[in-house]
């Protein structure tokens, strides 16, 4: 099935598979160490236990995606000893502390106080529990500070110099580690976290209002969900512009792709919003432009001249198709975030934040978009950097080990089988827990009084509370 494959193609389509589900799970549990952290807060500074109760809920699946993530993580290191052992003996002296820091700094800080945030609160008491809480939220992004400045350096290397085998040897630390992407990489990845846990706590509190709009557990978690939308989209559509500009100055290459521009526009470039790109052609077909627009976003100026994919070698010029229509899924659901929130928050001021259940459905819709913008994301990023590993200064081609098409694709078909297998039972099992009531009162006396103090019995919610919109 997978014999008319070169090595390279297989090994690209292997470690792509392996980090598209990879990237699922950091992605939804560095923005849920943060809301957990949040929640644990404010039951300790509100004493409102609906906070203590959503916690508990969330921490469940929050240890499950962590579990995953790690497993899945693991694999990574292994593809690159066996498929890229090239890129790693010679970027190995610049990337393999920074992968060194994310273990000691990041990993162990999160392994270490997981424990204590998961089982640990009746032992230690609330002020250590709070504490552990948040060394693992913290732990959670110094990891993604450190995977994405590696990440980051692939895209923008800088800092480094040859040696006499070939290898990048690190003449500035500092320089490498803050690349000059990696600031705009690591504020984008970090909100897009956000806006994906978001997203899923706001679809599981309004699967649960769907069925009783009087769970107050739910009420929250959608109260919540939908602030985090409101608030966060416009930071991350800015934080997306200016991650684009910086783009522009250091891979020109990328961004003519994601914009469909085979051609240079001397007198000001058109926003292409949909079409069919031909690279053999150079032209997209069927395309519906607005004249002038992208200039005006990527150079901040009416009529501004942007280069085209025609002064850009043929050798050197990333696949156009791919990076075109992923660039537009991502920024499409964007779009889509931001009207969904504003819709929230235009019914949270008309008291019917609970009550809309067209909101409440289309939150439900809305629950996996974060993670499919991440993805269409991630594959924009990583595919418009082709034909390089390392930025304009080491190709793919020459960063494959020297290893047999028909051995890369008998492990391609062993990860593909282990991997929906076994993380496939991991996610059903964590959206069969999203599906279980937060809120049981029949089950809350066997919790002890720490966890029933307070709490208004479904039952009894007030009818004015039902329209309440805060």
């Amino acid at each position: 099935m997978l014999s008319g494959f070169s090595a390279e193609i297989l090994a690209r389509v292997q470690f792509a598979f392996t980090v598209s589900f990879h990237i699922i799970f950091p992605a939804f549990s560095i923005g849920l160490a943060s809301y957990l952290a949040v929640l644990n807060a404010l039951w300790l500074w509100t004493g409102n236990q609906t906070y203590r109760i959503v916690f508990d809920y969330w921490k469940k699946i929050f240890a499950i995606a962590f579990g995953m993530g790690v497993v899945s993580g693991i694999v990574m290191s292994y593809q690159f000893g066996t498929n890229w052992a090239v890129f790693s003996d010679r970027t190995g002296p610049v990337l393999g502390p920074l992968m060194a820091y994310e273990v000691l700094s990041a990993f162990f800080l999160e392994a270490g106080f997981l424990g204590i945030m998961l089982f640990g609160r009746e032992r230690v008491g609330h002020g250590l529990h709070m504490f552990a809480t948040a060394l693992v939220a913290l732990g959670t992004f110094t990891s993604a500070f450190w995977i994405l400045s590696v990440n980051s350096w692939m895209h923008t290397p800088a800092g480094f110099g040859v040696n006499e085998a070939g290898q990048f040897i690190p003449e500035d630390w500092w320089a490498i580690v803050f690349n000059p992407s990696f600031p705009y990489r690591l504020t984008h990845m970090v909100l897009a976290a956000y806006l994906t846990t978001a997203f899923v706590v706001a679809g599981v509190g309004a699967l649960h209002l769907l069925r009783d709009r009087a769970d107050l557990s739910a009420r929250k978690m959608f109260s919540m969900g939908m602030w985090m939308a409101l608030l966060v989209t416009p930071l991350q559509i800015a934080a997306g512009d200016f991650h684009g500009i910086n783009t522009l100055e250091h891979q020109p290459a990328k961004v003519m792709a994601m914009e469909g521009h085979f051609d240079s526009h001397p007198d000001g470039a058109p926003l292409i919003l949909f079409g069919i790109p031909d690279q053999e052609e150079g032209v997209v077909h069927y395309s519906v432009e607005i004249p002038q627009l992208s200039s005006l976003i990527l150079a901040h100026e009416w009529g501004a001249p942007l280069d085209g994919l025609d002064t850009i070698p043929k050798e050197d010029q990333p696949p156009v198709a791919i990076v075109f229509f992923t660039f537009r899924i991502m920024v499409g659901i964007g779009f889509t975030m931001l009207a969904v929130g504003i819709w929230g928050g235009i019914q949270r001021w008309r008291g019917r934040l609970y009550t809309t259940k067209w909101l409440h459905r289309a939150a439900v819709v809305m629950a996996p978009s974060g993670f499919i913008a991440v993805l269409a994301g991630w594959i924009t990023t990583e595919v418009g950097r082709q034909p390089f590993t390392v930025y304009g200064v080491m190709r793919t081609s020459e960063s494959l080990s020297p290893i047999a098409a028909p051995a890369v694709a008998s492990s391609l078909i062993a990860f593909i089988v282990v991997y929906f297998f076994v993380f496939g039972a991991g996610t059903f099992y964590i959206l069969r827990l999203m599906n279980k009531v937060p809120l049981q009162p029949d089950s809350l006396e066997d919790q002890g009084p720490i966890r029933t103090a307070g709490i208004t019995p479904i039952q009894q919610v007030r009818e004015t509370d039902l329209v309440e919109g805060t």
